[in-house]
């Protein structure tokens, strides 16, 4: 059950990446295949690397944590969802813009910021870190490449993302209260 949970919070962080990577193929002008790699990639490693940043963090407060760590998961995942879900509302920004390295890093740290809070919320579980840090990079890594891919088919933008982004905020809404209601039950 664990896995599960933990493939759902990997495709629920990738969600902000997914619909930021199907504007980058709008903006790209790099072919699928280059510009796919490129955008997938710092996406993944970003995601990957601040959910282990924020694991870590949580690690080092272990002994605080312990004690609260269901109330943590539930006001994060939460938070993380109800704001992913609040910012598929604002209008996006003119995607016609060329994507350069530092708009890319710009924009592989505003979709990995999530993957932070979410890693601290990961002491409520018994897991490796390395599978699950591994897990969150590869389906973000994937869920962007086809964005980018999606992004230079799609015309209308707009339509899709906020639908994307909404979806990806019930993910995390439903894994923190998972999480909650199962501290109560083991």
């Amino acid at each position: 059950m664990i896995r599960v949970t933990m493939f759902f919070l990997a495709v629920g962080l990738a969600m902000d990446a997914f619909a930021v990577s199907i504007s980058c193929g709008l903006a790209n002008e790099k072919g699928i295949l280059k510009g796919g790699l490129r955008v997938a990639g710092a996406f993944g490693f970003f995601q990957a690397m601040m959910a282990f940043l924020g694991w870590a963090l949580g690690e080092a407060f272990e002994v605080y944590i312990n004690s609260c760590c269901h109330w943590i998961a539930l006001i994060l995942l939460c938070f993380i969802g109800v704001n992913m879900i609040i910012e598929s509302r604002v209008e996006c920004r003119d995607n016609k813009k060329k994507l350069n390295f530092k708009t890319l890093m710009m924009l592989s740290i505003a979709t990995s910021i999530d993957a932070l809070a979410a890693g601290i919320s990961l002491k409520a579980f018994e897991i490796n870190i390395a599978e699950v840090v591994f897990e969150i990079g590869i389906v973000t890594f994937i869920l962007s490449f086809i964005g980018v891919a999606m992004g230079k088919k799609l015309c209308s933008i707009n339509k899709f993302k906020s639908h994307i982004e909404i979806l990806g905020g019930v993910i995390l809404i439903i894994i923190g209260f998972k999480v909650f209601i199962s501290h109560f039950i083991a």
